[in-house]
């Protein structure tokens, strides 16, 4: 009996223990899977979790089930699957553990982007239902790394979505401004495929559509940001700034979707046909009867004034159309001019050609610069994206843009703003489905920075393209598929900050000249705890551009080579979204400092007939006289300069005149320059005579600063320090060629390679503080001298006060160089 309940009791055992290792490896598990999506290596974060959820499933708790889902969904949405991301969320939601109202609405924003309208509608409320409830409480069974905060991630753009009433059961895409209206091309879903091959004709062929106000066009339902559905108010209430119709925007350079034609590329309309109709808005129009043809006419751009428009069509001009060696009527980009309410005088541009497609025109602000996607020869992938300049009346050859932006699959629909910002469709960039739109800054026709994807609700699992918008992204319009599968145009409102920050511009400049000052290290620190200190460096025109939290304090500190540190603070708790704010920072170069010699009485031993100043040269360190010293007298009334070399005793002499100031200068090689200043004397008063011995610093002298103490095993300096350490400040002002070694000393105490590192630090602490003085880092060496000259007999093991142990916990200056 006693065998038997020993063998349970060791079995019991035995299986709590197996039961807490195991407990153990899947927390460590869990640990690494969070590391990986904090670092955020999407790729291996999700094959972590995924294995976590298969293979240690049924050991997970549910909490910890629910959060590996909850995660594994948020990886997948950082990588474009949608799919997935809506599958894992809405697992871990439906465990009942998560009553996060955060979570509740991630999963509605992922619905809405799917295009489960109705879903998302129904998760929108139960996510206002838990916020009335109050912010949730999580269980403290979940650690709290394994949660994604949005400190640790940009904040997600919140957009608007308007489904617009000129869409119909057929294609409307590509939307471009011109003038006060839009433009954009439309179709009809026919019977046959579209005919690319023969000689063209039939009903299926795209055309473009005039709205000419396009403030007018109503919206059929709104989108929210949230993911909810709601109906627009009778009449719509104008919510976004006038793209293009006011002193802030202007009509610009407008993109939109390719036609058929790109072989090797998307075919937005392949195998599905259009008739040729008017748009179902009542407002729309066809745009122009000497445009619109038998073929394919858009996307379009047009110039500011709108005067000339570029825009794509099949190869066809003047009632002829062309083909390829292999019988395909390929796209062609056109221009003309309007005349008298007419488009005139259609020509073909110099880059196009009968064996490749070149289409999606999008004009630059000062239309010197055209964007263009082609799949002519040497690309990347099936199309990729081109800019032409024009020079000399003419557009040049164009350059593809390179990998910065073109991939291996389908880049279209450039469209670039009037800041030079460059939108444009993607396929081969990994987004949330089919084609997603991209941004990135574009300057001279470069890119200037990596590729960004726009958020949802913008991109969806469909395809979205044909964007276009202001210099702000404040509101706009773009294409998309993601209702039916059809084409339709959507107008979209921002409602929130474009960067999750207030935009800051500093000019940095310099308070003498006025002129600006590249180079300059700007540290920016903030008030609230978590934010580390960050430091910016100003560009060649004196900016450094950055965004700041809002609610918060901060203060930016300028240092520089060569010119004093500036301190200024900045709040942004009463900023307006996205209005650019602009400091003035100024800094200041270290004037060089002379002493001012003191007026003596007139000696009572002889009377002088003139004012006159005497003196000895001696050495800083010894004070001895120096022998050799060239002492100069220069008369600041009219230049006039005499001079004066040293004998064995270092004496000096000179008369002086009065009303005039003077300057007095001591030089000799390997030493330091010593200049001073003389207040000019009063004409009507007796001569006086003035006493000047003239201390001069030699390579290898030792400047005693008394004071420089530090903490017990810290090396910042104490505020006793940094008042001494202004002498020195005004030494290196006083003698501009000098170079100095900054010897930092520890006490005994403690361990001995530790002692030296620390007094390197200390070292390096004084340097700093002497460099925001505006005195050069090339001026100053910093070395740890550790322990090892100890100025009295406290070594290890010998017992002293504090006091005596403090004396070592100094630091030195010596004269290396002079220059």
């Amino acid at each position: 009996m006693r065998t038997s309940w020993l063998k349970l009791l060791m079995g019991v055992l035995l299986w709590a223990g197996c039961s807490t290792m195991a407990s153990a490896q899947i927390d460590s598990l869990l640990r690494q899977a969070d590391r990986l999506l904090g670092y955020k290596a999407y790729g291996r974060a999700i094959d972590a979790y995924s294995q976590i959820l298969n293979e240690q499933g049924e050991q997970l708790t549910s909490v910890q089930k629910a959060t590996a889902q909850r995660q594994l969904a948020f990886a997948y949405l950082q990588v474009g699957d949608g799919v997935k991301a809506e599958r894992y969320y809405k697992e871990a939601l439906s465990s009942g553990l998560d009553e996060d109202p955060q979570h509740v609405l991630q999963f509605a924003q992922i619905l809405a982007g799917n295009g489960k309208f109705q879903e998302s509608q129904k998760q929108y409320d139960r996510y206002l239902q838990l916020k009335e409830k109050g912010p949730s409480s999580r269980s403290s069974a979940v650690p709290e790394e394994r949660i994604p905060t949005q400190a640790n991630r940009r904040e997600v753009i919140k957009y608007r979505l308007e489904y617009l009433s000129i869409n119909t059961q057929g294609e409307e895409f590509s939307p471009a401004f011109y003038q006060d209206g839009l433009v954009y091309v439309s179709g009809k879903k026919g019977g046959s495929a579209i005919e690319t091959k023969g000689g063209g004709g039939g009903s299926g062929y795209l055309d473009l559509f005039y709205v000419p106000n396009r403030n007018n066009i109503k919206a059929s339902y709104f989108i929210n940001a949230d993911g909810s559905i709601s109906k627009p108010p009778a009449e719509r209430i104008k919510t976004e700034r006038s793209v293009g119709s006011d002193d802030y925007t202007r009509s610009t350079a407008n993109d939109s979707r390719t036609v058929p034609g790109f072989t090797e590329g998307i075919n937005i309309s392949e195998g599905l046909g259009y008739d040729a109709r008017s748009a179902g808005s009542g407002s729309a129009q066809r745009f122009s009867k000497t445009l619109n043809t038998k073929y394919h006419e858009g996307p379009a751009t047009f110039s500011r004034d709108g005067s000339r428009i570029i825009f794509t069509r099949n190869n066809y001009n003047e009632g002829r159309s062309g083909k390829s060696s292999e019988g395909v009527n390929k796209l062609k980009l056109y221009t003309a001019r309007q005349q008298n309410g007419i488009w005139v005088d259609v020509e073909e541009l110099p880059f196009n050609s009968d064996e490749y497609s070149v289409g999606h025109p999008s004009l630059s602000r000062d239309e010197q610069l055209l964007y263009f996607v082609s799949d002519m020869p040497g690309g990347f992938g099936g199309t990729d994206i081109y800019v032409s300049r024009y020079q000399n009346g003419r557009w040049g050859r164009p350059t593809n843009l390179g990998s910065a932006v073109n991939t291996k699959g389908n880049e279209l629909f450039p469209f670039v703003d009037e800041a030079g910002n460059l939108y444009f469709s993607s396929d081969g960039r990994g987004g949330l489905g089919g084609l997603d739109i991209f941004f990135v800054p574009i300057v001279n026709g470069a890119a200037t920075s990596s590729v960004e994807r726009l958020d949802m609700p913008i991109n969806s699992q469909e395809d979205d393209f044909g964007f276009i918008t202001d210099a702000s992204r404040r509101g706009g319009y773009f294409s998309s598929s993601r209702r039916d599968g059809n084409d339709d145009i959507y107008r979209f409102v921002r409602e929130s900050s474009l960067y999750g920050c207030r935009d800051l511009t500093i000019r940095v400049y310099d308070a003498d000249t006025d002129q600006p000052l590249d180079s300059v290290n700007v540290l920016v620190k903030a008030k609230s705890e978590g934010r580390p200190d960050q430091t910016i460096t100003t560009d060649r025109n004196g900016f450094v551009r950055i965004c700041l939290e809002a609610s918060n304090d901060f203060t930016f500190q300028t240092s520089r080579d060569g010119y004093i540190n500036s301190t200024i603070g900045f709040r942004t708790r009463a900023l307006t979204d996205d209005q650019p704010t602009r400091l003035e920072m100024s800094m200041m170069k270290p004037t060089v400092i002379m002493d001012t010699i003191p007026e003596t009485p007139v000696s009572s031993v002889s009377v002088l007939n003139r004012s006159r100043i005497r003196g000895v040269v001696v050495s800083e360190r010894d004070r001895r006289p120096i022998e050799g010293v060239t002492v100069r007298l220069r008369n600041e009334c009219n230049r006039s300069q005499l001079e004066y070399v040293t004998g064995a005793d270092g004496r000096y002499s000179f008369d002086l005149d009065p009303g005039c100031d003077y300057t007095l200068v001591a030089s000799k090689p390997e030493f330091g320059t010593n200049t001073n200043r003389i207040k000019r004397l009063p004409k009507k008063e007796k001569p006086k005579e003035l006493s000047a011995d003239l201390r001069m610093l030699s390579v290898g002298d030792v400047i005693t600063i008394d004071n420089i103490y530090y903490d017990l095993d810290r090396y910042s300096l104490r505020s006793d320090a940094a008042r001494e350490l202004e002498r020195l400040v005004a030494i290196m002002r006083k003698y501009p060629s000098l170079v100095i070694e900054i010897r930092s000393h520890t006490d005994s105490r403690g361990d001995a390679a530790r002692n030296k590192a620390l007094s390197t630090e200390r070292a390096k602490a004084v340097a700093s503080y002497l460099n925001s003085k505006g005195v050069s880092l090339k001026r100053l060496v910093a070395i740890g001298m550790g322990e090892s000259q100890l100025v009295n007999n406290c070594t290890d093991g010998v017992i002293c006060t504090e006091a005596e142990h403090q004396r070592n916990r100094r630091t030195e200056f010596r004269v290396i160089a002079i220059k």
